[in-house]
């Protein structure tokens, strides 16, 4: 029994850890096959600790009979190879920025809008929402529904693994220069990721935002509450896995810090570490393999009326993009939107 899994974008830093994901989650697969550009052709890839794929071509491969395509190519592949897909009668899972704002597209978080899925025949495609969006709203969802959330601010420190294998490559290039005085030249980042933070991710829209701080805002109203506000500043830090975002919520009703903590604790894919002593919270060097949203720092904000604050942290790589993709897949065979397989 098991699906025809393709893993779209194979030899990257997603991709490889979906590969990783569905082994170690057993998913149930009957083949999976790694895919990617034509200069990957060939390579190799990993698939649970003795399996390893070798890398066909995404371009001239044929979805036809494939049940599952979890893409995580670059949003202009995915364009272009996830319709073909979905076509052919894959269900196409796209990590993505592509197909997320599309309307009849379920952007979805198992743990948040599980029923959303149920949108999804008509054109075949789930996205994958943006990393920090994806654990921001995991531990906001509860309070939304106890406390009614109206207005959220928030900051975001991203690593650079969200920006791919090449911006981590440049922050340790960027380190050892350092450390030996030689000159290093920003590639991947508008500015020298080592040692430094930058307020920048996406290119900067007309009203001053950049792109991902409007992903949060647009992404959060789509999968939670469209009448939430969002006002996000996205800094790219120098840590190579794991996203961190400091959330102040607004909320309708009195906010209690003993209920919200309780609440939390209870909450589907939250890990509450909030002691009110040195180290008693999670960081991002903390949550790299871990597939739980830590929160920690839960207090009231006493500057507006109703507000309660958090930190939480999650490892990029795994909840705000493999991981997700792979329990979206299981919530699918779960409500019985894929089918049976038989024996």
């Amino acid at each position: 029994m098991g699906y025809r899994v393709a893993v779209v974008g194979a030899t990257g830093a997603v991709g490889r850890e979906m590969l990783k994901t569905l082994a170690e989650r057993q998913f149930p697969v009957s083949e999976v096959a790694a895919l990617a550009s034509g200069r990957s052709v060939g390579q190799e890839v990993s698939f649970g600790e003795r399996s390893v794929l070798r890398v066909q071509a995404l371009d001239s491969f044929d979805f036809r009979g494939w049940d599952i395509g979890l893409f995580s190519p670059g949003a202009s592949v995915s364009a272009v190879h996830a319709p073909r897909a979905a076509e052919a009668g894959c269900v196409v899972i796209d990590n993505t920025s592509h197909f997320r704002m599309e309307p009849d597209v379920p952007l979805v978080v198992p743990e948040v809008n599980p029923q959303a899925l149920a949108r999804f025949a008509k054109r075949r495609i789930i996205a994958n929402p943006n990393c920090s969006t994806i654990q921001m709203v995991v531990p906001l969802k509860p309070l939304h529904d106890r406390f009614g959330v109206r207005r959220i601010v928030a900051a975001t420190y991203q690593s650079v693994s969200g920006a791919g294998k090449e911006a981590m490559d440049e922050l340790y290039a960027h380190t050892k220069a350092f450390y030996v005085n030689d000159p290093v030249k920003p590639e991947q980042f508008t500015k020298e990721i080592a040692f430094n933070c930058i307020p920048q991710i996406d290119r900067f829209m007309e009203d001053g935002s950049t792109k991902e701080e409007w992903k949060m805002a647009v992404e959060t109203r789509k999968i939670v509450d469209p009448d939430i506000q969002v006002f996000a500043t996205c800094v790219r830090v120098p840590v190579f896995i794991g996203h961190a975002v400091a959330v102040v919520a607004e909320c309708t009703r009195p906010v209690s810090v003993s209920e919200a903590r309780s609440i939390l604790r209870d909450a589907p894919g939250v890990t509450v570490v909030d002691q009110h002593e040195d180290g008693g919270y999670v960081t991002q060097a903390e949550c790299v393999g871990e597939d739980t949203v830590y929160v920690s720092r839960i207090r009231r904000d006493p500057t507006a009326e109703n507000s309660i604050a958090f930190w939480c942290v999650s490892d990029n790589l795994r909840k705000g993009a493999a991981l997700n993709a792979v329990q979206i897949a299981e919530t699918m065979v779960a409500q019985g939107l894929l089918g049976k397989k038989a024996a």
